[in-house]
């Protein structure tokens, strides 16, 4: 069920960007002010503005529907998924490898802790 209306969904999606592009702009009609008009054509005096902007409406709507159809059928299925229920994750941001075996081991890093009192003094070199 949920297949056969994503094909209709695409496929009234197709349409209407079809028809969207078959429509002709607000400035075409100055051109049959001059004698340039379709009086002639297929879909009459008229011309194919109003069939083609209700065929549109007709397909956006239809595909407005598929959307909400598939939005319910997608909200059904399975269990909600919250991300603010999942458990927090720890992950070394600092990307310090550890050394010595275990996080958190006093003097198993090379770095020197904030807390300690002791600052390395740099010696100078003697030439």
């Amino acid at each position: 069920m949920y297949q056969v209306i994503i094909v209709i969904h695409v496929l009234l999606g197709l349409g209407v960007v079809g028809l969207v592009l078959m429509q002709q702009g607000k400035g075409a009609d100055a051109g049959a002010a001059f004698g340039t008009g379709s009086s002639g054509s297929v879909f009459g005096a008229q011309g194919a503005a109003s069939f083609l902007s209700r065929a549109t409406a007709i397909l956006a709507t239809l595909f407005f529907m598929t959307s909400l159809g598939l939005a319910v059928l997608n909200g059904k299925q399975g269990a909600a998924y919250d991300l603010m229920n999942a458990p927090k994750v720890e992950q070394d941001t600092l990307g310090i490898p550890d050394v010595g075996g275990e996080k958190g081991v006093v003097g198993a890093s090379p770095v020197p802790d904030a807390e300690s009192e002791e600052v390395p003094v740099a010696v100078p070199a003697t030439e």
